[in-house]
């Protein structure tokens, strides 16, 4: 994610800190100061936010460890002033899976506000639970408080937080994948709508959410529909044929004549017949940030490029491509290269193919006995 700084490596993911996170501890720590609080208070009151937020980052692993037992990769985790993001390389395909997985998060706040109970419970500093919130009582006991709130506020069944995958792949055991997320996408809008209402006559913050659970069920949903829509489909079918390749020795002026001079963004570069990488949009700009136009295509092109094959069935590409390591991908036949695919080009295909079928359901209803 852009503007994210790496703070270090855990289990073998990424975790990241954007710069936003930044700017709250800043402007928490200058609320503190402007309100004439002491350098104790101040301390606490950071600390108490970077134990907020371990804690997400422990809710993120959560999720990342347990979708490791099913095979399935983490890319990175990053956090946020909303919270943290797991950026697994896919979800489980297996319902059940799916919503261990996305009970994992919450079980482990849960979990930490267990054992934070029972450390104040046993030390007998646990204080009357009227007097809790986030703002009073001991350091121990605020963390408790805002665990229990983590664990109940990402059990709402509205995507795209873990209520609403568990909420899926619980209708997923009873119905097409699709239509569960369908299913669960509307609950989650729904559920938006009325944070909206809410937050409009009372909080404003809470407004924010609705936003941002509106938009993540409509993505979810429109991913969904997507992937259901290519089965049984061969790449060939939504592959580019007419395409510009570039020589590893080629130049970046080269490259920026055939952007130009066309709609293509990303370039196959070949060696002889063999493909030995991709020259990416964003690699060309870095390339020419550095203001050398005759520096040749090898030394900034996408050498760890994956490939399709041409009879290989689009869903699986489709998550290859949703995996985001590079935003087209050769397409080869017996080791030669025969076209391209994007995520732009199957969803043109899917919207034409969408287009003939409504077409050819008009003309059928239109068909009748002449009278």
């Amino acid at each position: 994610m852009k503007w994210s700084y790496k703070i270090g490596t855990f289990a073998g993911i990424g975790v990241f800190v954007h710069s936003t996170f930044l700017l709250l501890l800043a402007w928490i720590l200058g609320s503190y100061v402007l309100s004439g609080q002491g350098v104790a208070d101040t301390v606490v009151g950071i600390g108490f936010i970077l134990a907020l937020f371990g804690c997400v980052l422990l809710h993120e692993f959560g999720h990342a460890l347990t979708a490791k037992r099913y095979g399935i990769r983490t890319r990175d985790i990053t956090l946020l002033p909303i919270g943290g993001l797991a950026r697994l390389e896919r979800m489980p395909e297996d319902p059940r899976q799916e919503m261990v997985v996305a009970f994992a998060g919450p079980a482990v706040n849960g979990v930490i506000a267990l054992l934070l109970f029972a450390i104040l419970y046993l030390t007998g500093t646990l204080q009357p639970w009227a007097e809790l919130n986030a703002n009073q009582g001991s350091f121990l006991q605020r963390i408790m408080l805002v665990n229990i709130v983590l664990l109940v506020f990402n059990l709402i069944p509205a995507f795209p937080m873990d209520g609403g995958r568990v909420l899926r792949a619980f209708l997923a055991l009873r119905m097409p994948y699709a239509a569960a997320t369908q299913r669960a996408a509307a609950v989650g809008q729904a559920l938006a709508l009325f944070f909206g209402l809410v937050g409009l006559l009372y909080n404003p913050v809470l407004m924010f959410i609705a936003l941002f659970v509106w938009i993540g069920a409509g993505q979810e949903a429109s991913m969904a529909m997507m992937k259901d829509s290519l089965g049984g489909i061969p790449v060939n079918h939504a592959m580019v044929t007419h395409y510009d390749v570039l020589a590893p020795t080629d130049t970046l002026s080269r490259a920026i004549d055939l952007t130009l001079h066309s709609t293509q963004r990303d370039f196959p570069v070949l060696d002889g017949d063999q493909v030995v990488g991709m020259l990416l949009q964003k690699d060309l700009m870095r390339g020419l940030a550095s203001g050398e136009r005759a520096k040749e295509v090898s030394e900034v092109m996408h050498k760890d490029v994956p490939f399709a094959q041409a009879n290989e069935m689009l869903e699986a590409v489709f998550q290859r491509l949703a995996e985001g390591k590079c935003p087209t991908i050769p397409v080869t036949q017996k080791g030669q290269l025969v076209g391209l695919v994007s995520v732009d080009n199957i969803g043109e295909y899917i919207a034409i193919q969408s287009a003939l079928s409504g077409a050819r359901r008009a003309g059928t209803q239109r068909v009748g006995p002449v009278s």
